[in-house]
């Protein structure tokens, strides 16, 4: 994509990240809410007012979300969220991809793989994101920190969402 003003490419920026958490519920419950829609949806949400969401918790399905985030004195920004899962191994694993749309403009795709090992009556989860930024932000530096940024709160809600249960 060729970015608007510039008349040029920008370089692919490829980084990953990984994430644990220990979570207080055994690995069939920490899946269940990855796999179970309404379950899901205590916890993944995209910032702003929900335009709309689809979720197929199969191989090859995925997720769809889209949203409008309000930016003060600007229009708000249109995100869209689309996933497609690779692989689901129950209550162990689950490897998908997704992209990242803001105002129809792609902005990054990742490749997510979720481990989840019993450990101490709970559950260890572990989150490795490899992502490719290929049209970065205002400022670039930042770009990486607020993904991991992001997922962290999403993890945060995940947490809550099963000692909820």
């Amino acid at each position: 994509m060729i970015t608007p003003g510039t008349g040029t490419v920008p370089e692919v920026r490829h980084d990953s990240f990984t994430v644990g958490l220990d979570l207080p519920a055994p690995p069939e419950m920490v899946f269940d809410a990855f796999a179970d829609t309404p379950l899901r949806r205590r916890w993944f949400r995209l910032p702003g007012r929900e335009l709309s969401y689809r979720h197929d918790f199969a191989v090859p399905g995925g997720e769809t979300a889209t949203s409008e985030f309000p930016v003060p004195d600007a229009p708000p920004e249109r995100l869209a969220y689309a996933s497609r899962y690779l692989d689901i191994t129950s209550a162990a694993r689950i490897v998908y991809t997704y992209t990242s749309t803001v105002n129809d403009l792609l902005r990054w795709t990742s490749l997510v793989t979720v481990e989840l090992r019993p450990e101490g009556g709970g559950t260890r989860l572990r989150w490795t994101e490899q992502a490719a930024f290929l049209t970065p932000s205002e400022e670039p530096a930042h770009d990486l920190p607020h993904l991991r940024g992001a997922t962290r709160l999403r993890l945060n809600g995940l947490a809550a969402a099963v000692r909820a249960g």
